[in-house]
């Protein structure tokens, strides 16, 4: 701001030409900043005199010009000072941007991690769960398709009874025998074969077991069917007591023997490997009469066996 102008200076000079010449005085505008918190900025402007050395007009325009560009560079000064503090939010430095950027990162990382710990926790049990379910479809599914076993006939071939020692060198009656039993096997399975074992054929007569015979084991495919023939012998077994009924002068039996047959049918399906393996027992007992006229001839066992 110009104290006095430049026509008002010529005007002074002119009506008072007895006096010496005034020198003219300018002043320049300086912005000062005061900073209050770092955050608000204000601005006072100071006149400052300045004197002309050679007292001239032409002196008083260039200190006019000067202080207009003086003026100018201040004002662009403060607008860039005042664009640089209102960009930055209050009481927020650079580093602390950072610092929250890489927990955000972390965070996602570990959320990211956890999912996929919880997607495979949770494949691994829903394909547990299903395949438990369809083994326990298919186990029930199994367990009503049980084989069919029927003893059809038994024949002795030959029959023996005679005079002997025990291994202890006790004098007893001594029966041998060689005779054999046939029975149908059925799998009625239509999707699963079974493996097929037994105990062995025991023959009794008076709980004392007088011939034996193994049945070597096999494997029966989905719905089919089988007929097996066991071997039932027996060789110089003791009769003690028992033996005074059996015993004649031809070594034969001269009236009809009630004889026992029994023993256990095991059979293991494997329908889903060894996860899914469905057993079936089936006991069979079959009361029988050895006759002596009737050696060497099957007969039919087809009602005198019981299936447990």
């Amino acid at each position: 701001m110009h104290a006095k102008t430049d026509s008002e200076v010529t005007s002074l000079d002119a009506s008072s030409p007895t006096r010496s010449p005034r020198r003219p005085v300018y002043y320049v505008q300086s912005p000062s900043r005061d900073s209050h918190d770092g955050e608000k900025t204000t601005t006072s402007f100071q006149s400052t005199p300045v004197l002309s050395p050679m007292g001239s007009p032409p002196h008083s325009h260039h200190s006019s010009s000067l202080g207009r560009h003086s003026r100018q560079s201040s004002s662009s000064r403060f607008s860039g000072s005042r664009k640089l503090n209102n960009n930055r939010k209050p009481h927020q430095k650079p580093i602390d941007i950072i610092d929250e950027e890489d927990l955000l990162l972390q965070n996602e990382d570990h959320h990211r991690t956890l999912s996929r710990r919880y997607y495979f926790l949770a494949f691994v049990l829903g394909f547990f769960v299903l395949f438990s379910f369809f083994s326990l479809i298919l186990w029930g599914a199994s367990r009503p398709m049980k084989p069919k076993i029927f003893v059809k006939s038994m024949k002795f071939d030959h029959v023996q009874v005679q005079a002997g020692s025990d291994a202890t060198g006790v004098a007893t009656d001594m029966i041998s025998m060689n005779s054999t039993v046939k029975f149908s096997y059925r799998n009625t399975g239509t999707f699963f074969g079974v493996h097929v074992t037994s105990t062995p054929l025991d023959l009794t007569y008076s709980e004392i077991v007088i011939a034996s015979g193994n049945l070597k084991s096999f494997y029966q495919s989905r719905k089919s069917q089988k007929l097996v023939s066991v071997a039932v012998m027996g060789t110089r077994i003791p009769l003690y007591g028992s033996g005074a009924s059996l015993s004649s002068s031809t070594g034969m039996p001269t009236v009809p023997v009630p004889l026992k047959l029994s023993f256990v049918i095991r059979s293991r399906a494997y329908v889903l490997g060894k996860l899914v393996k469905p057993k079936y027992y089936k006991k069979i007992e079959c009361s029988i009469t050895l006759d002596p006229k009737k050696l060497s001839v099957p007969f039919s066992l087809k009602n005198s066996c019981t299936y447990d």
